[in-house]
């Protein structure tokens, strides 16, 4: 039938067509292949793929975890090896999300098309990048059959061995056994990796599962097992190799210096102020940077501070500029619908309340800046790098030294910290460009003041909300909110990434593209929770003149904040409780409801009022069905020394949790991020380049300012076994409002920009 198709017939029939991959995976000396998730050595060890960045999220025992409780492993046999992009580990949920980023024709067509794209697309362009918590959705389910088939493979071996069959085997605790008889995996992993395994693979019934029981009041782990993270020892005695420990024989090390981040161009430099420095192997140089290479890398920079490279800037934007053009445009641009729920915009008949919030930008900054290192030999690139998107790195890479894309060999490496930082790939772009100009392998690292160029922040949101209220007193639901009107200013940030991701096009063209574009990933962080009569968000694109990315958090930051500082002020100026208020508008929601009295009786919540110092907060990523949720209530103070937080208690609800101690770690993380956000420093830009490029001066949480942190995990009520919801953005979002209304509480100051302390007290 493909041989008949004509025309876009041909097309559609071979798109429809299943295609098979080669497995990905290759054995070592004595080890053996048990399909594309898992090898099984000789001496027992078992090695698990796994295809998403470790970036201290907990990827590299999440994933192993789950195919040891299938497979029936012991703990302490499971080893882990990090997979290069492959057809075999699509992160299909991942591309249906982006799917406006990489498609935009036919992103929206209907669900079911939606999915069929999103999985060829994964499939075939080997997309397995890592971001938006997707993860688990993605890869547990593949990750169980695998394990599942393997133990099948495993207990038939052992069958024929002993002439039985291989149903009546029982495998766990890394054994197979039979009544008295036993047959450890190492020893049946040569047999094993012959057999062929049942279609469909038998999957216990029982799912990875160590989510909080009910009525648990320190919310403990269940029956499950413990597993300890697989990378926590190493990363303790410092044997854990990141991109920056990677040595190759006769490599150099190369600094670099960029212009401002928006199109600006190398215009001279001095050479002759660099001769005394000792070790200098070469420079390189391109239209938009510059770099050297020596035998150390504290010479290399050197260097480059003493040839003081200039640049030509084409827009030499500020954050006075940027402020501008939002203020301007917030309410005289024209804007796009984005979401829309209830009766929609004609249920606003007038406007009772309104506020406007704004929130400047803010960068990722990991600790760890960008690194990697390069081979170029014999028409083959090597690269060693942590990255977020391993295929579009590489993809990008290739270009950059005219190769074609099999040509390049990508060793995934882990980050010591990314916030999506790792998914823009310049560096893999510089450090390909540097080792073929030089023609020696090559390790690149950026400076602070390098990562701070370079990085695209979280893009400035500017926002009004507008309310109809409805009633006077409390009894007649006096305060109520008839309808809600959100209008957010700010850069079509998404969309611009998705230019530079998977278009591979330079920030300032990225920019371009995407100026005047509709962007309803910007804006999903807008839509509230709450069951109200009528929602309606409008999203104003602004051009700002400085490229913007993706950071932790995203777009629930700066809509989390406008959101639940709104409906606090609401809940004042009506007379109403908070947490009576927010519970009164709800409707069904009853896990958020439930995540709210939790964290109100953990807190000790007083109702908010005057000089308390408690403020609350809650927050709904995703839909009601799978959604994940989060109520926090923050504890601040005025002192001596400004502004201290000194507790944050937050009540989760993700569903089922398959590592407890590693969701906890999400979670106070992720509450400590956003603590960063709520009162860091405010990015300020002068002439295109930030202000500073001391990490000192973002004024990060130390250990010192970090607070008393309770985490409860409410226990899975619904009765469903689908994948627990990744709680690493949760607390990004809920924290920043949540300590704005502590400190109004506290202070009576209502403090509507972000970060909170920008203007001071």
């Amino acid at each position: 039938m493909t041989g008949a198709a004509i025309g876009g017939g041909l097309v559609v029939a071979w798109w429809f067509l299943p295609r098979e991959y080669p497995n990905p995976l290759t054995p070592a000396r004595g080890e053996h292949v048990l399909g594309a998730w898992l090898k099984i050595a000789e001496d027992g060890v078992v090695s698990v793929a796994v295809p998403q960045l470790e970036m201290g999220q907990g990827i590299t025992t999440l994933i192993p975890q789950i195919v040891a409780e299938e497979l029936g492993a012991d703990w302490r046999q499971i080893a882990v090896e990090p997979a290069a992009a492959a057809p075999a580990y699509p992160n299909t949920p991942l591309a249906k999300r982006w799917i406006s980023l990489w498609d935009p024709a036919t992103a929206g067509l209907s669900g079911g098309v939606d999915d069929m794209l999103a999985e060829r697309f994964a499939t075939s362009n080997a997309f397995t990048a890592t971001a938006d918590g997707t993860s688990l959705a993605a890869y547990e389910q593949p990750a169980r059959e695998a394990a599942a088939a393997a133990r099948a493979m495993l207990a038939m071996e052992a069958a024929d061995r002993w002439n039985a069959s291989w149903e009546e085997c029982e495998v766990y605790a890394g054994l197979v056994r039979l009544g008295d008889r036993r047959a450890s995996f190492g020893e049946l992993a040569a047999g094993a990796a012959g057999q062929s395994p049942p279609d469909p693979p038998p999957l216990r019934p029982e799912l990875a599962d160590e989510t909080p029981q009910a009525g648990s009041s320190e919310a403990d782990a269940g029956p499950a097992a413990s597993f300890p993270r697989i990378d926590l020892p190493s990363k303790v005695d410092g044997s854990y190799r990141f991109a920056g420990d990677v040595r190759l024989p006769g490599m150099v090390f190369a600094a670099i210096r960029h212009g401002p981040n928006n199109g600006s161009e190398l215009t001279g430099f001095n050479v002759e102020r660099a001769q005394g420095i000792g070790g200098i192997v070469g420079a390189v140089k391109t239209k938009r940077w510059l770099a050297v290479a020596a035998t150390t890398w504290w010479s290399a920079e050197r260097a480059l501070r003493a040839m003081e490279p200039q640049f030509k800037t084409q827009y030499p934007v500020s954050s006075e500029d940027i402020g501008a053009r939002l203020d301007t445009l917030l309410t005289a641009g024209d804007s796009f619908k984005t979401h829309e729920t209830g009766f929609g915009e004609e249920a606003m008949a007038r406007v009772d309340m309104a506020r406007r919030y704004e929130v400047d930008p803010f960068h990722a900054a990991p600790v760890e800046t960008a690194s990697a290192a390069a081979r170029l030999s014999d028409g083959r690139l090597e690269l060693w790098i942590a990255t977020q998107a391993p295929e579009q790195t590489r993809a990008a890479a290739a270009k950059a030294v005219g190769l074609g894309i099999e040509d390049v060999a990508l060793y995934p490496m882990a980050a010591g910290g990314s916030f999506d930082a790792r998914l823009e790939n310049d560096h893999a772009i510089e450090v390909a460009h540097i080792a073929k100009e030089l023609g020696r392998p090559v390790h690149l690292t950026w400076s602070r003041r390098e990562e701070m160029i370079r990085s695209r922040p979280y893009a400035p949101v500017y926002t009004l909300v507008g309310a109809q209220l409805a009633g006077e007193g409390e009894a007649e639901g006096g305060g109520a909110i008839d309808a809600l009107k959100i209008r957010a200013a700010t850069p079509p940030s998404t969309h611009e990434f998705g230019r530079r991701l998977f278009g591979n096009l330079t920030p300032w063209a990225a920019i371009r593209e995407t100026t005047g574009m509709k962007d309803e990933l910007a804006m999903e962080g807008m839509v509230p929770p709450y069951a109200l009569p009528s929602v309606t968000v409008r999203h104003v694109p602004v051009e700002t003149g400085y490229p913007s990315g993706r950071v932790r958090g995203n777009a629930y930051v700066a809509g989390t904040f406008a959101i639940e500082s709104f409906v606090d002020e609401v809940a004042a100026q009506s007379g109403r409780e908070p947490l009576s208020y927010r519970m009164s508008m709800l409707g069904s929601d009853v896990r958020l409801a439930a995540c709210l009295q939790r964290a109100a009786s953990l807190a000790e919540w007083d109702g908010g009022l005057d000089q308390s110092g408690q403020g609350l907060a809650c927050l709904r990523i995703g839909d009601k069905e799978t959604g994940g949720r989060i109520a926090c209530v923050a504890t601040a103070r005025q002192g001596e020394g400004g502004l201290r937080v000194s507790r944050l208690t937050a009540a989760v609800d993700i569903g089922r949790i398959i590592n407890l101690d590693i969701a906890r770690q999400q979670i106070e993380g992720g509450l400590l991020f956003g603590l960063g956000i709520a009162l860091g420093s405010p990015l300020a830009v002068r002439g295109g380049l930030p202000a500073s490029f001391e990490y000192a001066d973002l004024n990060l949480p130390k250990l010192g300012d970090c607070p008393e942190i309770v985490v409860d995990f409410l226990p899975r009520t619904d009765g469903t076994a689908a994948a627990g919801f990744d709680p690493g953005e949760l607390g990004v979002g809920v924290v920043s409002p949540a300590i704005a209304n502590a400190l109004f509480s506290a202070t009576g100051l209502r403090l509507r920009r972000l970060p909170l302390l920008s203007g001071g007290l």
